[in-house]
């Protein structure tokens, strides 16, 4: 037991003064690293500054676009162009045409059915009512003018009440004849547009295939003008089909609607003239 007390006070001796010489002797190299670094800083040579970024905004022309196409395309190919813009125009045209034929129409119906026709005392005054450019106003005249024309050596073979019907049913078959104006287009326009586009793609793919006889070889840079022109024509043509056909079958459906008015009105007109109220 002696013996351990007497060790013990030189090891806790030893011990404390091994960690205070570590504790002194620990922040000597960061400190010479530390004092070491601005000379480095100081003999290295000074580095350039670094010029500021500058983001140039550069411009890439398409060499396969739309202007590519017309600028090196041929006489077919331009042709072809050309005439599926005239049939875009001329749908586009035709469907905004129809739709204000259509408008002052359903607006003349609702004048006709809000009572302002009716109120009158008599056929003639009603229609005089009306607006002078109003289909409703021509199926009236047209009835009107039929009943106090009918004379002659032929006509008097004809009963009044047939007469009557027959021209006001001339009337209300010019003026569905007018509305069908310029659908035939419209359907023309939407059937035969994809394949003039397909003729244009199938033109294109005749370009590619040339190049590459000519070349030797199926690089890309051979065939992606060409085959770009392709695929050009063809979405022009269902670019210009799909308008045409769904203008065209919602003109038929308006035409169907507001021809609907139209026949109940003339056959009204024809009962009111049979009964003499001309």
């Amino acid at each position: 037991m002696f013996l351990n007390k007497l060790l013990r006070a030189p090891l806790a001796a030893a011990l404390l003064a091994i960690a205070a010489l570590v504790s002194t002797t620990a922040p000597i190299p960061a400190l010479a690293q530390a004092a070491s670094a601005p000379a480095a800083d100081a003999a290295a040579p000074a580095a350039p500054a670094a010029p500021a970024a500058t983001v140039a905004k550069e411009e890439v022309m398409n060499p396969y676009g739309l202007e590519a196409l017309w600028s090196q395309g041929d006489f077919v190919a331009r042709g072809t162009l050309i005439i599926m813009i005239i049939m875009s125009m001329g749908s586009w045209y035709i469907m905004f045409t129809k739709l204000w034929e259509q408008h002052k129409l359903f607006k003349a119906a609702d004048q006709v059915a809000e009572g302002n026709f009716w109120k009158a005392g008599t056929v003639a005054k009603g229609a005089a009512a009306l607006e002078e450019s109003s289909a409703f106003r021509f199926i009236a005249e047209s009835g009107v003018k039929a009943d106090e024309h009918h004379e002659g050596n032929l006509t008097e073979q004809i009963d009044r009440h047939t007469w009557i019907g027959m021209s006001v049913q001339r009337a209300v078959d010019n003026i569905n004849s007018r509305l069908q104006d310029g659908l035939a287009f419209l359907a023309t326009v939407g059937s035969t547009a994809p394949f003039v586009g397909l003729f244009g793609t199938v033109w294109g793919i005749y370009h590619a295939l040339t190049a590459i006889g000519i070349a030797g070889q199926a690089s890309i840079d051979k065939v992606a003008g060409p085959v770009g022109e392709a695929l050009i024509m063809t979405a022009f043509g269902l670019a210009v089909a799909v308008p045409a056909v769904m203008g065209y079958n919602w003109l038929i459906r308006r035409n169907k609607s507001v021809m609907e008015r139209v026949r109940a009105f003339s056959a009204d007109v024809h009962n009111v003239l049979l009964a003499g109220k001309r």
